[in-house]
């Protein structure tokens, strides 16, 4: 019998794994200079750190890996924010450092979806967490240090593009407005949409079956549904980015993929020919109730995530000359006795 590595896994050989560590080299040394701390989780933890409440993302109906051990219900970690929050709360971090707090993670996650070209089902991710204050220039920091990474690396056909979801009494009204606005066509849209529009109508706007739908043409706009703090903060996110010079489009359909996201969204995303659907190269956004929600005080974060096989992937397809080649002996002794 041959053995393969399961579907959606690859093996990283000694021949690709120096570019990995001089990738990884980058990543330590830039979040230092914006200092922020490693926190490395387990790899699994208990289903309810991500199966919370009325979740509508097809992360967490359709693509988690979970198992039962005796009474346990244990889950393949998806993406890293939940797992740093839990160990935030759960170590009372908030009480013994200083705010905010500023966490990076590098590791494996798992979700069970198609494999397709920079998708696997095992997959390495780094991501930031800057946990403990409510400002729009720690969400400009946040996209700062993800687009000077990616511009260190040397990728050019990229584009920056932000949202807002507004605060909570924004998003409320928003949501009455969409099901309103597709109640006479939920029927016509796919199964999953059908479900979104139940739990979280703003995860419509994502969908890749239905985007040219017709009730998709004429959505009503979140931006006619914020309130004055929430486009005052939205106006100083944008600001803070001109002000760095890091040119920036807003999509007002970008709601990005999980439902604990307030205020500012982004994505950065390559507009290289090769990218194909898999453009998105780093994506992410600001959170107010995750803390809360795992026992903790009321605080905000925000933070971003970036798949590091998709990265190298971009580089690869722009021959960026940030990676050296693999390093070679310089002398050789064998002993001949």
């Amino acid at each position: 019998m041959a053995y393969q590595t399961p579907r959606g896994t690859y093996d990283i050989l000694p021949t690709e794994v120096y570019r990995w560590h001089q990738m990884e080299d980058l990543i330590r040394n830039m979040c230092t200079v914006y200092d922020y701390k490693e926190i490395r989780t387990p790899i699994f933890e208990d289903t309810s750190v991500f199966k919370r409440e009325n979740d509508s993302s097809d992360m967490v109906n359709k693509e988690m890996y979970t198992f039962q051990m005796s009474s346990d219900s244990l889950t393949l970690r998806p993406e890293g924010t939940a797992g740093v929050i839990r160990s935030f709360v759960q170590n009372k971090m908030f009480g013994s450092m200083e705010m905010p707090a500023k966490l990076y993670y590098i590791g494996p996650m798992f979700r069970h979806e198609r494999p397709q070209k920079g998708r696997q089902r095992q997959f390495n991710q780094f991501g930031i967490e800057n946990i403990g204050v409510k400002n729009p220039m720690a969400d400009v920091e946040t996209i700062a240090l993800g687009y000077s990474l990616v511009k260190t690396i040397g990728l050019q056909s990229i584009k920056v593009l932000i949202n807002t979801l507004g605060d909570d009494e924004s998003r409320l009204a928003y949501k009455e407005a969409l099901r309103e606005h597709f109640k006479d066509h939920v029927e016509e849209l796919c199964g999953d949409c059908k479900r979104r529009y139940d739990q979280n109508p703003l995860r419509l706007l994502d969908c890749k079956v239905d985007h040219d739908h017709p009730s998709m043409k004429n959505v009503p706009l979140l931006e006619d549904y914020l309130t004055e703090e929430s486009k005052v903060y939205f106006k100083n996110v944008c600001e803070g980015l001109e002000a760095l010079g890091i040119p920036y489009e807003v999509d007002q359909h970008l709601v990005r993929g999980l439902d604990y996201y307030t205020h500012t969204v982004f994505e950065v995303v390559s507009t290289h020919e090769e990218a194909g659907s898999q453009s998105t190269i780093f994506a992410g956004g600001r959170y107010d109730g995750l803390v809360n929600y795992f026992g903790g005080p009321e605080m905000s974060g925000v933070g971003f995530a970036i798949g590091l096989e998709r990265l190298l992937l971009m580089a690869q397809a722009e021959n960026c000359e940030f990676f050296e080649e693999e390093p070679t002996l310089d002398v050789y002794v064998m002993s001949l006795g």
